[in-house]
């Protein structure tokens, strides 16, 4: 695969109101098969390597950062920042580049906000790939730091568990996303470490730890996890979705084809949401991927992407 260079990397930045200023690039030329790219967190950015699932001879794939996240400004910034902002960004990239339809291409996050931007406007999507189905439910965040932390990594979640009063123990998200909003670092430190360092766990196969750092979430003076603002801010509102949105109005991709690539140990979007949502969408089909879990990074999880947007082109 080519590099950025030889890929004719371009970058701009796109102004869409609210002070939000988002950093945009793309790879191929205009003449090719229009896609974009939707990175997950919330807040995490897109990165190089998500530029290799495109074949820049062949589509020309957007990329971009969404409000707050990697090098859009300001950085980290949560006013005015919902997913139907982020849907609004989308419709304005599309325009600003000329393009009428897309194929759109995210994981976990970014299957989400995916998922809610063609059901706004399925007219200007020519397909899905999907990568971590993730409807932005409290149901769907309750099973994977509740049940399946505790399940798989016991020793993990009561250690999760240990950073919170016994009161808040029953339902620890509340709680941490409120610690991890407070302003005060001495409160918003601890919690945000060790909810990413958490998540890391979860979301890979092999993880490299299987505890939470008490030494480095005690820290201070270090750099904090970005993501973990982002997403207290998102699921502490509900994702800014209705109840079960994106599952209610899912009769609306009928006729849009999609890929679905699931890893089968995903303890964070497990293969049962993928499966639920391709029972209402069913144009799409579901790839399952052995042996892998939640990340890109997982053993055959890029190889599968890449295949599905070759496949949809």
């Amino acid at each position: 695969m080519p590099d950025g260079v030889s890929a004719n990397l371009t970058t701009f930045r796109l102004p869409v109101g609210d002070g939000h200023d988002l950093y945009v690039e793309t790879i191929g030329t205009p003449a090719g098969l229009p896609a974009i790219y939707l990175h997950g967190g919330p807040g995490s950015g897109c990165q190089p390597g998500h530029r290799q699932l495109f074949d820049p001879a062949r589509h020309y794939a957007v990329l971009f950062d969404q409000r707050g996240a990697g090098r859009s400004t300001p950085a980290g910034s949560r006013l005015a920042n919902t997913t139907a902002h982020l849907v609004a960004d989308m419709e304005a990239i599309r325009t600003h580049l000329g393009i009428e339809r897309w194929l759109v291409v995210g994981g976990s996050w970014g299957s989400t906000l995916a998922l809610a931007y063609a059901e706004a406007h399925p007219d200007r999507v020519t397909g899905l790939v999907l990568r971590a189905t993730f409807l932005g439910t409290n149901a769907e965040l309750d099973w994977a730091f509740g049940t399946a932390l505790q399940t798989f990594y016991p020793a993990l979640h009561a250690d999760f568990l240990s950073l919170l009063p016994e009161a808040e123990r029953g339902t620890p998200l509340p709680g941490y996303f409120r610690r991890i909003l407070d302003p005060d670092p001495a409160i918003h430190g601890p919690a945000a470490r060790a909810y990413a360092q958490a998540e890391d766990v979860l979301s890979t196969v092999r993880p490299t730890r299987t505890r939470l750092d008490f030494t480095t979430i005690a820290a201070t003076g270090t750099r904090l996890p970005p993501t973990a603002f982002m997403e207290a801010h998102y699921f502490s509102h509900d994702s800014f979705l209705g109840p079960n949105q994106l599952m209610a109005e899912a009769a609306t991709l009928r006729g849009i084809p999609g890929i679905i690539v699931q890893g089968r140990y995903d303890l964070l979007c497990p293969p049962r949401t993928a499966h639920a949502l391709a029972a209402i969408w069913t144009d799409a089909k579901i790839d399952t991927v052995d042996v892998a879990g939640h990340t890109l990074g997982d053993p055959g999880i890029t190889e599968a992407v890449t295949r599905a947007i070759r496949a949809l082109a």
